[in-house]
């Protein structure tokens, strides 16, 4: 039954070769089983029949009864369409094609009694029906039907073949009457028992064909379950496997350098959230198990504090530990700070990033093989093949959402033994969907922020109040504060009508004239040097207005900058928007966050912009965005390439089913690590089914 499934979807009765080829390019459909869990998207209910005496135009679907009792053609060229009077005993409704006419008339015709379905509408004071379903009663008996009737996903290429959402459930009903209602189980029938789930056959049965809201609720769950428990259990046994395979580095000590910053250097007592961050890192290193942890804190909330500490516990123990961020502002802004807090230490930092001078990588290659550079901090750069530690130890990787696995993976090689792993990132990520993107994972959460930071304050402005805000500017620069202005777009498109820098600048240019005042500009297709050059004046308080795309969402930390204005907030998302918050209010004073948009905004930008107005708690922001926007959205910009697809589990609405999944996951691993027992013996053949074409992503972070 199994190799059946796998059976390509062209030899399916009613597909061939041309449908078959529009099914896998328009849809991803190219198996029995690709077909068999496209899942519908919702469902209507065909228990109930109307009268026609009962129709009116603002009903949803419905269905009725009757006959047809003649056609004609009405209109002329592009409006010609086809009529139908159709009828039951308490009046008459015109049924209307606009395509397809010799079709319907040769198929169709007085006499047979005939269900309809589809959205009453109004035309001349008449009800009427526009492309309407129909059917003769007699082979509605016929055909696997059902009280709820699903609706698929379909597109105009499919629907111009006939491939309707009604075309996809036949085709589903001849696929189930072909394998005969019957599927081999793919849960062990402990889990089944104990959990009271559905069998599989009758699941995928009642999820296509329900015959009530309950037995669809069950199958749903079912799959649910099925679809989030084999996630998890492939990451907790590759956590699993790792701890037993990989053994760690053991730093033993925490020693003269890590004394001296703590007591010292360091700027300002530890909040009680790095405190315990440091206690559940200080545990993995000297565990004598391979550190694998994601540490997950807000802006400004002190991470790369905590990431300088447990390189200095390194360190300590004789071994190097390097830090990879994914742009050059990022990671030159690590160094600039790491150097000022090791000030007058006798540890030895470099950063070493594409646009690094070969003298310096010579240096720094030489450095790195002698033990004598403790610390390399850089962009890509650290991933080229010269580039080999001494003895690598400890490796963090910043905003790792931005790297790709083959790319964590070049860093993670570089030491004969696995180094410990440091995940971290600025974007807040919901329990939910940390727990399924990196469930392989320890989780460290800084939700805490430094005493004494004033919270961002955000306002919303119209393009039509847009001279309140250059009032505003101007203010706040008198004061001296800085400013900046950042852009979706560099130049005007003609596909998105959004504000763009080009545009900005000539504006800005114009209402704040030199010499009174400076503007810098920093965008993607600038050259590093002008681009450094830029931020220089920003940085170092010449310019007063920094106009910008988002290249400077992260890694640009200007104390002095308190206002932030973001054009087309609309154009953003959540996550965007709140990471481009955080380059302000690193200050002493207040800062402002203030959101421009276009005067109409739909109802999901409305959303967004009203969860930015209310709150500046990261964790929650990323809560709305997961339930705003999905999971798609998040799961592109977040984690690209995620190794596993979501047919009908939703991150953003099964929290609590992802938690009970993984608790039971956890069971079955720890009671059979490597699931040898006969009762597990299902799921270890699904798990390398499912599995074992793809990269074993969780071994390198």
């Amino acid at each position: 039954m199994q190799d059946l499934l796998e059976t390509n979807i062209t030899y399916l009765p009613g597909v061939g070769p041309r449908r078959a080829e529009l099914l896998n390019s328009e849809l991803n459909i190219s198996t029995y089983r690709d077909l068999l869990y496209y899942f519908p998207y919702k469902y209507i209910d065909r228990t109930r029949f109307y009268r026609i005496a009962e129709l009116e135009p603002d009903l949803p679907h419905v269905q009725i009864r009757g006959h047809i009792t003649g056609f004609y053609s009405e209109g002329g060229g592009r409006g010609k369409r086809l009529v139908a009077d159709f009828s039951d005993d308490t009046g008459t409704i015109r049924l209307i094609w606009f395509r397809g006419a010799r079709w319907i008339t040769g198929t169709y015709g007085p006499g047979p009694e005939y269900i309809v379905f589809g959205k009453p509408g109004v035309f001349n004071g008449q009800i009427n029906i526009i492309h309407p379903e129909i059917e003769a009663a007699e082979k509605t008996a016929e055909r696997i039907t059902s009280a709820l009737q699903a609706h698929y996903s379909t597109t105009e290429k499919l629907k111009n073949h006939f491939l309707s959402s009604k075309a996809i459930s036949k085709l589903i009903a001849t696929l189930l009457q072909k394998i005969n209602f019957t599927l081999p189980e793919t849960l062990p029938g402990y889990i089944i028992g104990k959990y009271n789930l559905l069998e599989l056959g009758k699941a995928l049965y009642s999820i296509h064909f329900p015959q009530d809201p309950g037995i669809l609720e069950k199958a749903r769950y079912r799959l649910k379950f099925e679809e989030l428990f084999y996630i998890q259990l492939n990451l907790i046994r590759f956590k699993s496997n790792r701890s037993r395979k990989y053994r760690g580095f053991v730093f033993s000590n925490v020693g003269e350098k890590f004394n001296t910053f703590y007591f010292r250097n360091l700027p300002f007592e530890l909040t009680s959230a790095q405190k315990r961050v440091m206690k559940e890192i200080r545990k993995d290193l000297g565990s004598g198990i391979q550190m694998n942890r994601l540490l997950q804190g807000d802006v400004g909330s002190g991470k790369t504090l905590v990431a300088l500490m447990s390189m200095l516990i390194a360190v300590d123990n004789g071994y190097q530990a390097c830090i990879m961020a994914p742009t050059e502002i990022l990671a030159k802004q690590h160094y600039q700070t790491i150097v000022s807090l090791l000030r007058d230490m006798d540890v030895s930092v470099k950063l070493l990033t594409g646009s690094s001078a070969g003298s310096l990588r010579k240096e720094i290659s030489r450095s790195l093989l002698d033990k004598s550079l403790n610390i390399l901090i850089g962009t890509h750069a650290l991933i080229e093949d010269n580039v080999q530690f001494g003895n690598l130890g400890l490796v963090i990787i910043d905003e790792q959402h931005r790297f790709g696995v083959e790319q964590r993976a070049r860093l993670w090689r570089k030491s004969s033994n696995p180094p410990h792993v440091l995940v971290m990132t600025a974007t807040p990520i919901p329990r939910t969907l940390a727990m399924t993107l990196y469930g392989d994972l320890d989780v460290s959460v800084i939700d805490e922020l430094p005493p004494g930071r004033i919270p961002v304050r955000t306002m919303h402005f119209f393009d039509s109040e847009k001279n309140k805000v250059y009032g505003f500017m101007k203010k706040k620069i008198e004061e001296g504060s800085q400013v900046f202005v950042v852009y979706p777009l560099i130049r005007e498109s003609e596909k998105m009508d959004y504000r763009d820098l080009e545009d900005g600048w000539d504006t800005i240019s114009r209402l704040f004239p030199p010499p009174r005042y400076c503007i810098s500009v920093v965008h993607g297709q600038m050259t590093p040097a002008i681009k450094e050059e830029s931020m220089k004046l920003f940085r170092e308080g010449k310019a007063h207005i920094l106009i910008a795309t988002t290249v400077i969402e992260v890694g640009v930390d200007i104390p002095n900058a308190s206002v932030m204005v973001i054009e087309s907030a609309e154009r953003f998302g959540l996550s965007q928007l709140h990471q481009l918050r955080g380059r302000v209010g690193r200050g002493s004073d207040q800062a402002y966050c203030i959101l421009m948009s276009g005067d109409k905004l739909s109802k999901e930008a409305s959303a967004r912009i009203d969860v930015m107005t209310r709150s500046n708690d990261g964790f929650e922001i990323a809560e709305q965005d997961l339930l705003l926007r999905g999971p798609g959205d998040i799961e592109g910009t977040m984690q690209s390439g995620i190794p596993f697809d979501l047919r009908i589990a939703d991150l953003g609405k099964d929290g609590q089913l992802i938690a009970w999944v993984r608790n039971i996951a956890e069971e079955i691993i720890e009671s059979d690590p490597l699931l040898e027992k006969d009762s597990n013996a299902i799921l270890k053949h699904m798990l390398k089914k499912m599995f074992s074409k793809k990269q074993s992503w969780s071994n390198i972070s």
